[in-house]
């Protein structure tokens, strides 16, 4: 008995949403399957599989289906992919042009995936792309040619068995339904591609002082903070860190974000945008604080809490780090 054909559909959403809203795009599409995965920051996944028979519609039309329903509801454009897993929908999101559909048929991910960038497969990072390079390894399909003791001997044998899984276009994880945590998202897509540092250091720093005042806007605190860094040929990197302790201290913050931007060692990249995602949120009154024996700690909390309350009355820019004063990064 064969396994029924899977048809995974992963719809970017080209908008930073609240929690409430991720939640309404979530009931909206579980109008069309009940198999919807929220994919944090801002896309979602759905198993059409079952779908299908009752709107008697392809894969392909069920998708756009989402399209229009995400458009006309919430006035929410998106791009999407569709193939046979969830990574290569994935990727094939990745792939296509805002409001455009790539489908990935079956029994052609092969020659799909054959030609594209390694850097396109996900959880491939830098580190590991730079390491494949210099061995002359550069596309998916140069990886899948390769013989598999070579490969150990270069990543050793867990990376390398779970690259050469992901170049070949496997991926057996399931459409889950879960509900996605509460977060807070500040983004910033830059103007043009970006290689100098200290303007990467000064847009994280600009974008971990909005969510600290947006945190303490709404008396939250948050435990961990996701950096996204998206460069100019479209490929992320994604690091996540959980902070020392549950805070909304815009300080400790911008120690947790730049600590995950200098690990990225991204030096000379070419930098088209920054995400900064804070989830695990509590309320602030939840919050305990480790106890400090240096009263800058506490001097530079009075003052926070002062420039807080400046921007209520003057507007969110009537007070900003001196290093984001007449930035282009800081709004």
């Amino acid at each position: 008995m064969t396994s029924r054909q899977r048809h995974i559909a992963h719809l970017y959403l080209h908008a930073v949403l609240t929690g409430d809203e991720y939640s309404d795009v979530i009931e909206l599409m579980s109008g069309i399957t009940p198999h919807v995965q929220a994919v944090l920051p801002n896309a979602v996944q759905l198993d059409l599989t079952s779908a299908l028979r009752y709107f008697d519609l392809s894969p392909y039309n069920v998708v756009q289906l989402a399209k229009i329903r995400l458009k006309a509801l919430h006035g929410i454009d998106s791009s999407a992919g569709l193939a046979g897993n969830r990574m290569l929908a994935a990727m094939a999101a990745d792939a296509s042009a805002p409001g455009d559909t790539t489908c990935v048929p079956m029994g052609q991910a092969a020659d799909w995936l054959y030609p594209r960038p390694i850097t396109a497969l996900p959880g491939i990072g830098r580190t590991t792309a730079e390491t494949l390079r210099r061995y002359g390894l550069h596309t998916i399909g140069q990886v899948v040619d390769l013989p598999a003791g070579t490969l150990q001997r270069l990543l050793g044998a867990g990376p390398a068995r779970l690259l050469a899984e992901r170049a070949r276009g496997h991926d057996p994880r399931p459409v889950t339904s879960v509900e996605p945590a509460a977060h807070l998202v500040a983004d910033l897509a830059l103007e043009r591609d970006c290689l100098d540092p200290a303007q990467h250091h000064r847009a994280v720093l600009g974008l971990t002082d909005q969510i600290g005042q947006r945190l303490r806007g709404e008396r939250q605190i948050t435990s961990r903070l996701t950096l996204t860094v998206r460069y100019a040929d479209n490929s992320s990197t994604t690091r996540t860190r959980t902070l020392p302790e549950p805070t909304n201290h815009s300080p400790a913050l911008a120690a947790t974000a730049l600590g995950l931007l200098n690990a990225l060692g991204l030096q000379r990249a070419r930098v088209r945008a920054f995400v900064i995602r804070a989830d695990a949120l509590l309320p602030a009154d939840s919050a305990y604080r480790q106890l400090s024996m240096d009263p800058g700690d506490d001097r530079a909390r009075v003052a926070e809490a002062a420039a807080d309350r400046a921007r209520r009355r003057f507007g969110p820019w009537a007070i900003r780090p001196a290093t984001l004063a007449d930035s282009a990064f800081s709004a």
